[in-house]
């Protein structure tokens, strides 16, 4: 079996973490190895601990799609706990080039 190729991506935010949302967990991400991966529950103390996970990391910002309507109490979460949120628009990401994976097919 042939193995992939990984894709390192440059940083240009050492303070940013990157969350995929989702209706039943959230995967967030504050490096690029897997081990950087954690994946969190969307009811309120699941929130919150992913809040002060991300604080242990140092991070002061996060990207995350606004997918669907299950973005916002994550949203309103990460801005109560002082972070800087930017929202993406998954409509742009969609068709970047490169193979896209989401975290939970590889954990």
């Amino acid at each position: 079996m042939a193995r992939r190729k990984k894709l390192k991506m440059d940083i240009v935010n050492p303070h940013c973490a990157g969350i995929d949302v989702g209706s039943r967990s959230h995967f967030v991400a504050v490096g690029q190895e897997l081990e950087d991966v954690k994946e969190f529950g969307v009811y309120a103390d699941d929130l919150t601990e992913l809040c002060l996970w991300l604080k242990t990391y140092g991070i002061t910002s996060v990207a995350m799609e606004s997918t669907g309507a299950y973005w916002q109490n994550l949203y309103a979460e990460l801005i109560r706990h002082g972070f800087e949120v930017v929202l993406c628009n998954g409509k742009f990401t969609k068709h970047a080039k490169g193979k896209k994976t989401d975290a939970a097919v590889e954990l």
